[in-house]
């Protein structure tokens, strides 16, 4: 197959970074991107030379060459694009959560399922190496009968020292629980089925403007599985990041996106060792998808699932 022509449209910290994979990727050529900050788009050239530059994503859109768009915009701006993507008849990949409401998310979903293209969101958890181990962990019952999910966020300083912008401080589109409990929906959902009946206390600082400072929450699987969601920022501690499955028989846990541990009544926070992981990445799932092959991809329905039980959580 011939290489799968790239439009990127948002090249803030996590659109370069999966520009930088797709330029790495021996199947994908970036042709265009588009970034309301000119000096930004011209930094990405510099890595990516032959690309053409977009002020107007329209344009972008419009290239006849670019044949899947990278939607890497705040959440706010996910809604418009991609429709205009999808009216395009074009590929696209969207950046999490899905969209800015459950009702622009329901839309999005059913225009791509009628517009008959590839439609995935960029959640890289599930094509990880610790959750291929973690997964494989669980269809052996390490843990025996599921009790209990606990998520447990906690940061020094929000937004985080990386990732300082205007927009993800705010509450119209920001915050931790937008930004962070999508991935750990979806993977909830990916390992353990459907979530549902969400309660939720939110705590917001007195500027209505700003983004929430706290939450907890209790959500429920299917079975009647409970899962706690407890999450703070401005602590005095280092970042962490836990999804704890506690089972009868023991409790595995992620840990800051990376590390498994397993604890028993024999031994405590034992480190797993990860396997290698040799499946496929999601931009090798893209390729398989748009060439007609089997794939996994986390679709637009997928993240209209984790879009419902976000709205919930926010309140």
């Amino acid at each position: 197959m011939k290489q799968l022509n790239i439009g990127i449209i948002g090249l803030g910290a996590i659109g370069e970074r999966l520009l930088r994979q797709f330029h790495t990727h021996p199947s994908t050529n970036i042709v265009a991107i588009s970034d309301v900050n000119e000096q930004r788009m011209i930094e990405m050239k510099e890595l990516v030379s032959e690309v053409n530059l977009y002020n107007n994503y329209k344009d972008l859109i419009a290239n006849e060459e670019v044949e899947l768009v990278y939607v890497a915009v705040p959440p706010k701006f996910h809604y418009s694009i991609a429709l205009d993507v999808l009216n395009a008849g074009k590929h696209i990949l969207c950046e999490k959560p899905l969209a800015n409401s459950l009702e622009e998310a329901i839309e999005m979903k059913e225009k791509a399922e009628a517009a008959g293209v590839v439609n995935a969101i960029n959640f890289p958890l599930p094509y990880s190496n610790p959750v291929n181990t973690l997964s494989n962990l669980i269809q052996k019952d390490e843990i025996g009968k599921l009790r209990r999910i606990e998520l447990t966020m906690k940061f020094p300083e929000w937004p985080r020292s990386w990732q300082q912008n205007e927009w993800i401080a705010r509450r119209e589109q920001g915050g931790f629980i937008r930004e962070i409990t999508p991935h750990f929906i979806q993977l909830t959902q990916q390992l353990f089925g459907k979530v549902g009946n969400v309660q939720t206390f939110v705590e917001y600082p007195e500027n209505e403007k700003n983004c929430e400072t706290g939450v907890i929450a209790r959500l429920q699987l299917e079975a009647g599985t409970p899962i706690l969601v407890n999450g703070l920022s401005g602590v005095g501690q280092k970042e962490e990041l836990s999804y704890k499955m506690i089972g009868e028989n023991g409790v595995l846990s992620l840990v800051n996106w990376g590390q498994l541990t397993y604890t028993t009544m024999e031994k405590e926070n034992e480190t797993i060792a990860i396997r290698d992981n040799e499946q496929p990445g999601l931009i090798d799932e893209l390729i398989n998808a748009v060439s007609g092959k089997p794939s996994k991809l986390i679709t637009f329905k997928e993240g209209y699932e984790v879009q419902r039980i976000l709205e919930g959580l926010l309140g």
